[in-house]
């Protein structure tokens, strides 16, 4: 019974992966191109997607290797980028049932990205997460972003040139798509997203910080802008303790007050 019930789960989890796998397809496709400039053949590309599920992460070690930054600036710029992970990691970590074995956690931490995190909880609501439901997201989902990488590598020595720059927006629409939303909602965001663009464009041009190595700048950037941000704009810590359910009561609320007008 307990197997069939495991089986059922993978199953609801390769099929909420499938559109996740869809996006990542497009997406580290791009990957591939811009690691295929960088002198990168398609095996090593392929295998950096498929032990780093980060698209935000790897395009910044893209850019790093472009600009000969040193190991520990890459280390350090990886470190900041992929925090959220382990905020991602704790969050999940509450799903779980506490009897649950260390190598279950294990392999479900080596799949947790944006997406696969969303689902998941959202599977988990209510109740533990069966890590089988993660298995089948990540089953479906981290081949498809290892395979799109190699597919945008080999393509890089294939694709006429014009159409190689015309893919490359690809990239710029994905940070586009992540910034905007979230930015819509939040104006204090979006005055978070305004303060870094002006800051890193004052860092590259100011005559004495623009010395320092552009990995670097990047590092202490995020650290001050977002500790600023969360230093005057703290969430409030009622608003953190309901979370989606007290987000559907107040919107339950708010529409019975428009009814009552």
């Amino acid at each position: 019974m307990r197997a069939e019930t495991d089986r059922s789960w993978y199953r609801r989890g390769l099929r909420d992966g499938i559109p996740i796998a869809l996006g990542y397809l497009a997406v580290s496709f791009t990957l591939g191109i811009a690691a295929g400039n960088q002198h990168i053949a398609a095996l090593p590309a392929a295998l950096m997607s498929a032990t780093n599920l980060t698209s935000a992460g790897e395009f910044a070690a893209l850019g790093l290797i472009a600009a000969g930054a040193a190991y520990g600036e890459m280390a350090g710029t990886q470190l900041i980028i992929n925090l959220r992970y382990f905020l991602m990691s704790c969050a999940l970590s509450q799903r779980l049932s506490p009897r649950m074995p260390f190598f279950h956690r294990l392999l479900i931490a080596y799949g947790i990205t944006d997406e696969i995190f969303g689902i998941s909880v959202g599977a988990g609501a209510g109740g533990y997460l069966n890590p089988y439901y993660a298995y089948g997201a990540i089953t479906v989902a981290a081949p498809a972003w290892t395979l799109g990488t190699w597919l945008g590598a080999v393509s890089g020595n294939v694709l006429p040139g014009r159409i190689l720059s015309a893919l490359n927006v690809a990239l710029y629409g994905m940070f586009i798509a992540v910034i905007v939303p979230p930015a819509r909602k939040e104006k204090v965001l979006a005055g978070l997203i305004a303060a870094s663009m002006t800051a890193s464009l004052l860092t590259t041009y100011l005559p004495v910080v623009s010395r320092i190595s552009s990995g670097m700048r990047i590092i202490l950037l995020t650290v001050l802008i977002a500790g600023a941000g969360a230093m005057l704009f703290p969430i409030q810590e009622d608003q953190e303790s309901q979370g989606p359910q007290g987000d559907a009561q107040a919107e339950g609320t708010l529409k019975e007050v428009r009814d009552e007008r």
